[in-house]
């Protein structure tokens, strides 16, 4: 398992076609996808394009925003459930080293992303391994860099259980088939033989890549069950750990993706700028409705009726 496990890794680094870093800018208890116009969502961090509210945007609201990541021709909006350090009744947010969008596998892609079209990845209400396929979605959790390595001593999906020497890592892949008819149909190529269903069409692999700062957010460390909670979890589980996105990027951009079939690499320019800006400077992403909803965990839960 180890090493397939290694292998799969050594693949994806060889299929990427690129990849775009983003700084957090928001953390609030909405979710215009599952839960649009409403307060009552577990919390979770926001990346990406600051033009995102409770109400789902359209691909072209969203390029009206300012990005938090370093490729302007992306104004797409990305968000995952808060990760908490857990001390008692304080929950503090353990931020990542990094957040990466990994657009991958180019090479099966037909069509770029559809304007407006957003997707959820994972499974915010999984309990157990058995809720994770993860040759399907990828998820999982390890400590990258030098270790330790224990993912063959516990639940692939739930949190390392020693102290991770460098981050604590996380992916998630999303699903990569559409109907371009009726883009609310879309489905993993993965789970059907490698192939699309009738009627859909290939888009590029999407993958977030999340390392989370553990050893800042917990410097002595852990042993055994962490300290650890996602918003839509319980202590030392991984398992919910889930992801969406509404597609911003423009138009000239998300054609270029296309062209880089066949390279390992390729940065994704266009008429905003080279995709390496190293962070947008022109503006500075923020709240867009910070009179709303919180971003405390314990209000959060309020919100959402438990007591």
């Amino acid at each position: 398992m180890a090493r397939l496990a290694a292998l799969l890794l050594l693949s994806d680094a060889a299929s990427a076609l690129t990849d775009i870093e983003h700084k957090s800018f928001m953390r609030k208890n909405i979710d215009p996808i599952v839960l649009p116009g409403k307060y009552t969502s577990h919390m979770h961090s926001f990346y990406g394009s600051d033009a995102v509210t409770k109400d789902l945007p359209t691909t072209e609201e969203l390029q009206q925003g300012c990005p938090s990541g370093e490729n302007p021709n992306d104004m797409s909006v990305y968000w995952a459930p808060t990760l908490y350090y857990v001390n008692g009744d304080n929950y503090t947010e353990i931020y990542p080293a990094t957040f990466k969008t990994y657009y991958e596998q180019i090479d099966h892609a037909e069509i770029p992303f559809p304007r407006d079209f957003h997707a959820v990845a994972g499974n915010a209400s999984a309990q157990s391994q058995d809720d994770i396929d993860e040759k399907i979605t990828a998820i999982t959790w390890w400590c990258d860099g030098n270790g330790p390595e224990d993912r063959n001593t516990r639940p692939r999906a739930a949190f390392p259980r020693k102290t991770c020497s460098a981050h604590m890592q996380a992916i998630l892949r999303f699903p990569d088939c559409v109907n371009p008819d009726k883009i609310s149909e879309y489905t993993y190529a993965a789970a059907h033989g490698g192939r699309c269903p009738t009627g859909m069409k290939r888009m590029p692999s999407l993958r977030f890549s999340i390392r989370y700062d553990t050893r800042s957010a917990i410097p002595q460390g852990w042993n055994g069950v962490p300290p650890m909670q996602l918003s839509c979890g319980k202590i030392g589980e991984g398992y919910c750990f889930h992801g969406d996105f509404i597609n911003g990027w423009f138009d000239d951009a998300a054609k270029t993706m296309l062209k880089a079939k066949g390279q390992s690499f390729m940065r994704i320019d266009g008429a905003h700028g080279n995709g390496k800006q190293r962070f947008y400077a022109k503006c500075r992403p923020k709240d867009r409705d910070p009179d709303h909803g919180t971003s405390d965990y314990h209000e959060s839960l309020e919100m959402m009726g438990h007591h």
